[in-house]
């Protein structure tokens, strides 16, 4: 697959202006088209002063703006996205306007470039049958604010190729989205169910059933948002919501169709009063009607095949921030309840049909079950993806039970020669699910967590001494666990978005899934030591100079990597290599005579006095038992087999977790820097 280098973005409001902020921070080349130099720079305006607010909030130094803003033209003249790669229409919801432009951009534009759509109402087929390149032609519907927000809907028509689909998921991914593969269909898939919950919200104050204040309270109890239907809609504007809905309603029937209450509000040119009495008598009604409509209509999306139910979840968790998805609320609410409160709007709207996958589900009689863990074989290559983007890919019981079963998959399949694990969106894997370690130490269930282990060590075990060539694919951050994962593979392809990195020191306890012992092989219990002590993060480059990395390459050259690699057949992961000179000063800190010293507060020596302090520094924050019992570890475990290694490490876990450092450090992640106390 060819590189994404320049893309065009038509369009230059708040929605084509967003877009094109993001994909230049991301280093890629665009050029920002409209039809009046006034709008041109208007939206260049907009971005400067975005990403100064950036500078000012200490997000990016005013170099890295200059950088990022060096990568953007804008423009009057069309012809100057001939060459793009991508070109993408953000304009004003006009069918007609639209229609013209897509027409003018297939005369302009070369052969290889694929014309998107971010329209959110219209059908993406209805603009691909105007163009000699339907095959080129797909939705990339963005959502508010497209510099922030991180989902991206792919939306392909029927005739849609699948490699401009590819092509569509590489340019999300390298501007840092997460996408979803939507059907091309009314409202595509988030739309689909929040428009209605907007409108739902409408018809509930229409019909006298409750006042707004109590309605936004419902809300945001029943779905744990922060803002309420009313607010949403003064914020977003209450015509893009009366825009949605009236097409949800032409295009799907009357119980989609607009409140005129809403039309009503809209016509006043007001936003709605949210002020007045809470009536706590009211909101549970109110609960039940909003999730009887959104899980509804969220089961009959993935009913009709529009998404399916995770990327449905991961719309709603992504794109709106909601912390669940309609379906895990439905598990959460139970099957049953969800049934009665969907039964009870089909009763109230004759439009409005039973999903079938509701009712297969209530007669099953238990929760709705998630594939994390996706597998497809292509070329004799199973590509194994961790699909939990919206949580990092991080590591829990759900994810390891399903790596275990679509690896075994791969490994009995014959036509497999190679099987590659890679993770969805911007992370390889962020480490494990930290919540379940917490709660096991809180209800005193360790020996949980020390078998969880044990079963993800005989899973990387088995990854390691397969007979078929497994590879990780390191395209993103990688931590903890999933730096583990990588390192039990027999190869490592990454990209320059790749690292390893192992945090836990920081968290009171030390990495107990095997990183530490495969660090050690490949580099030397000293390295293994300086990057376990100080969490440090290794790079994509600094990990191919070691040798870890076996092929480092572009994300568009993934593909020819991993076939060369499988022609050429698997090597010795650990074979004896030169530390290159740099990484010296580093080994040496963890040298015996400086560990002693490191662990009892005092700078190592024998190295540059800068760089011993600032490490000195860095360890000081650790926690001292995580980092007596990893030194201990790496020590003892050198020279015996993987497996003997194995045990050595899982015999300190009940150890590890039994102190009050980790539960510190465990339950201080991403809230405060935790306080050890060595104990």
């Amino acid at each position: 697959m060819s590189n994404i280098s320049k893309i065009g973005v038509i369009g230059a409001g708040n929605m084509g202006s967003g877009i094109a902020q993001k994909i230049i921070q991301e280093g890629i080349n665009v050029v920002m088209v409209d039809i009046k130099d006034e709008f041109v720079e208007r939206g260049m305006n907009t971005i400067r002063n975005l990403l100064q607010e950036a500078v000012e909030r200490k997000i990016f130094t005013p170099q890295q703006v200059d950088e990022t803003l060096s990568r953007i033209k804008g423009t009057t003249d069309f012809n100057e996205v001939a060459d793009a790669d991508i070109v993408i229409e953000a304009v004003f919801e006009d069918k007609q306007v639209k229609t013209d432009l897509f027409k003018k951009l297939d005369q302009i534009c070369a052969e290889k470039t694929i014309l998107a759509t971010n329209t959110s109402s219209f059908y993406v087929r209805d603009f691909a049958g105007q163009v000699g390149r339907p095959d080129r032609f797909v939705g990339l519907h963005y959502f508010f604010h497209p510099a922030k927000n991180r989902l991206l809907e792919v939306i392909p028509h029927d005739g849609t190729s699948q490699d401009t689909i590819e092509k569509s998921l590489l340019a999300a991914k390298l501007h840092s989205k997460t996408a979803i593969l939507v059907k091309d269909a009314p409202g595509f898939a988030v739309n689909r169910f929040f428009v209605p919950f907007l409108n739902e919200a409408a018809r509930l104050l229409e019909e006298g059933v409750a006042n707004i204040p109590t309605i936004e309270e419902a809300a945001k109890r029943g779905f744990k948002i922060g803002m309420g239907p009313f607010q949403l809609m003064n914020v977003t504007g209450i015509p893009i919501a009366v825009h949605a809905s009236t097409t949800l309603g032409d295009e799907l029937g009357p119980f989609y169709a607009t409140a005129d209450i809403l039309k009503q509000q809209m016509e006043k040119r007001e936003n709605w009063n949210l002020k007045g009495e809470v009536d706590e008598s009211k909101i549970q009604a109110v609960i039940d009607r909003l999730y009887g409509v959104c899980l509804g209509v969220a089961a009959a999306l993935v009913d009709e095949g529009v998404a399916s139910a995770e990327d449905t979840d991961r719309g709603a968790k992504i794109g709106l921030r909601w912390v669940m998805g309609p379906f895990e609320m439905m598990n959460r609410v139970g099957i049953d309840k969800t049934y009665q409160l969907v039964q009870a709007i089909t009763e109230k709207y004759d439009d409005f049909k039973m999903p079938g996958i509701l009712e297969d589900q209530k007669a099953k009689g238990e929760p709705f079950a998630f594939k994390l863990v996706d597998i497809d074989v292509k070329d004799g290559i199973a590509w194994i993806t961790v699909n939990r983007p919206e949580a990092m890919n991080a590591l829990n019981e759900a994810v390891f039970a399903q790596l275990d079963t679509r690896f075994s998959e791969a490994e009995k399949n014959p036509e497999v020669e190679a099987i590659v694990f890679q993770g969805a969106g911007k992370a390889f894997v962020a480490g494990a699910d930290i919540r379940y370690f917490v709660q096991n130490i809180k209800n005193d269930k360790i020996p949980d967590t020390v078998a969880f282990t044990r079963k993800g060590h005989e899973l990387f075990l088995r990854i390691e001494e397969s007979e078929k060539f497994t590879i990780a694919l390191l395209d993103g951050l990688s931590l903890g666990g999933g730096s583990e994962l990588a390192l039990s593979c027999q190869a490592i392809v990454a990209t320059p978005a790749g690292s390893i990195g192992f945090p836990e020191t920081g968290i009171g306890i030390y990495p107990g899934l095997g990183g530490m012992l495969r660090f050690a092989r490949h580099v030397g219990p000293e390295l293994a030591k300086y990057y376990t002590f100080t969490g440090a993060p290794l790079s994509a480059q600094d990990a191919y100079d070691l040798g870890i990395v076996t092929r480092l390459g572009e994300p568009a050259e993934v593909d020819t990597a991993m076939a060369a690699l499988t022609s050429e057949g698997r090597s010795d992961k650990y074979r004896p290599r030169d530390i290159p000179e740099r990484f010296r000063p580093l080994a040496q800190m963890c040298a015996k005579e400086n560990v002693e010293r490191l662990l009892s507060g005092k700078s190592p020596e024998g190295v540059p006095e800068d760089i011993a302090a600032k490490t000195a520094k860095i360890v000081g924050y650790k926690a001292p038992l995580a980092l007596k019992v990893a030194n201990e570890i790496i020590d003892e475990q050198a020279g015996k087999p993987m497996k003997e290694a194995v045990d050595i490490e899982l015999g300190r876990l009940q150890e590890i977790f039994s102190t009050s450092d980790a539960l510190e450090g465990l339950s201080s992640l991403g809230r405060k820097r935790p306080e050890f106390k060595g104990e």
